[in-house]
């Protein structure tokens, strides 16, 4: 259904990369959800693993009023949990490894000691093999496999140390034999679908089919992230990008699988597959950790923050600090003082275009990279995408163009799904119907939206016949005027 145009918005960012915040505890209120969208969020992550769907459903209604007050679209984001491997139980509640020794996982499921504790995952025992390693407790403690039979398996513990109950499980050496969705995932989707999330994160992904089952479940509802926080998606990393809506790289899990200094070229590898295939790319977990109980970062934090925009992702995500830490309006603020630093610097152009990303044989894509270059060459104030789905504005941000792109569309869907997507600024606006009225209509919404003033030129890209999905075939410059400005200040 066509919406009405919104009215003059306050809060066109100064920067390109978006920032997700989740909430939690400290933020899911309506007055912190505002402070949080003032000071720079761009988009709110429910994290499906933590509290209950009415919980849930009172922090997305917020969510939906504050957009309304507002008047910007603003993005939900609902993260699934995804399998969780833990042990069992112990008879004092805990238990001391020792170092170097021998501790056994079994299928018994008495109280475990400091010998043994039962692993009720059957799956895992018919894997495992000689020299794999366990980690449990985010990798506080390593196990190395010994023998493994239907039974048992036996482990020397090359870290030890205290084990309490149902402490995690991490299998970095092998593609553990579990779906990504669990029955809890699928009721979580359910309901994220119900509450018109607007993305769906997928946890836990090992193989492309892990996410053509989400998608089939989804029923084509909503977009699909895949989390990428097991080695084993690595070696197929291509292929679950390309079925993918977009990509989120989630280093927490990828730390604990991987040796510390394996993380920081995979994350960078990561956000270059998916930049080449033009998906939007989250860099997520730790981001400015130390502000869950301080008010300002660490040195190290800022520049891992810098270093994720200067590599172009699309986004960078907030965990703790906004969902429970005691700074959250701060970690936001300083999150986005960083980012609009990082794009003022000179040398930031050069950087973030160091993926060379070819389009493909598609007039919209070549069109794309036209504008890209146009915007390049002469005094371009905006670009202004006329889209149904996203997908052209999906493909003018795989440019990475050095000017903002103003989304116009039709779907409220749509402009709710751009809000992760590098550089645009989308407004949910009524649909078009012939080459004038697309013309008179970008010009008073670039005005309205602050993307140019009298004399600003800038670059239209849009499809004919309208209304047509996929038919991105026109591009035109435009040059703002004093009659148009004359008649946005009477709108």
């Amino acid at each position: 259904m066509a919406q009405p145009d919104q009215g003059k918005s306050p809060d066109k960012r100064e920067r390109k990369v978006k920032i997700l915040a989740t909430v939690g505890p400290a933020s899911r209120s309506p007055e912190m959800l505002e402070k949080l969208f003032r000071a720079g969020a761009d988009a709110f992550r429910v994290n499906m693993s933590h509290g209950e769907h009415a919980i849930h459903a009172e922090t997305i209604a917020n969510i939906r009023a504050l957009e309304a007050k507002v008047k910007r679209p603003i993005t939900v984001l609902c993260d699934l949990q995804g399998p969780k491997l833990r042990v069992g139980t112990f008879k004092e509640g805990r238990a001391v490894i020792r170092h170097s020794g021998h501790f056994t996982l079994d299928r018994n499921p008495e109280p475990g000691d400091e010998n043994r504790v039962c692993l009720p995952h059957p799956e895992l025992f018919g894997i495992l093999q000689k020299g794999q390693r366990l980690l449990i407790d985010d990798g506080k403690l390593r196990l190395r496999v010994i023998r493994a039979d239907a039974n048992e398996i036996l482990c020397s513990a090359e870290v030890g140390g205290v084990i309490s109950d149902r402490k995690g499980v991490n299998v970095p050496d092998a593609v553990v034999p579990v779906p990504a969705l669990t029955e809890k995932d699928r009721r979580d989707l359910a309901f994220a679908v119900e509450q018109g999330a607007d993305w769906i994160a997928l946890s836990f992904v090992q193989r492309p089919e892990d996410v053509a089952e989400a998608r089939r479940l989804m029923g084509g509802y909503g977009a699909l992230m895949a989390k990428i926080e097991k080695p084993a998606a690595i070696s197929r990393l291509e292929e679950i990008i390309e079925l993918s809506d977009g990509i989120m790289v989630a280093r927490g899990d990828l730390g604990v699988e991987l040796n510390p200094e394996e993380v920081p070229p995979l994350q960078k590898r990561i956000v270059e597959s998916a930049r080449r295939q033009g998906k939007p790319v989250v860099v997520a977990t730790q981001m400015l950790e130390s502000m869950i109980e301080a008010p300002t970062p660490t040195r190290a934090e800022v520049s891992d923050v810098a270093n994720a925009v200067y590599d172009g992702a699309d986004a960078v995500m907030l965990s703790a600090e906004t969902a429970a830490g005691a700074w959250p309006e701060e970690a936001v603020s300083i999150m986005n003082r960083i980012a609009v630093q990082v794009e003022s610097d000179p040398g930031y152009a050069a950087r973030v275009h160091f993926i060379e990303t070819l389009p493909d044989p598609t007039t919209a894509d070549a069109l794309a990279e036209a504008c890209a270059s146009i915007a390049q060459t002469l005094p371009i104030a905006g670009i202004i995408v006329f889209t149904g789905s996203g997908s052209t504005a999906r493909r003018v941000a795989r440019e990475r163009p050095g000017v903002p792109m103003l989304v116009l569309t039709p779907s409220q869907k749509t402009a709710r799904k751009v809000g992760l997507l590098w550089g645009a600024h989308a407004v949910n606006t009524k649909d078009i119907g012939s080459f004038e009225e697309m013309i008179a209509k970008g010009k008073r919404m670039a005005l309205r939206h602050d993307f140019g003033t009298a004399g600003s030129k800038l670059v239209a890209l849009a499809g004919v016949p309208f209304g047509t999905p996929g038919a991105t075939n026109l591009l035109h410059v435009v040059t703002l005027t004093g009659d148009e400005l004359k008649h946005h200040q009477g709108d």
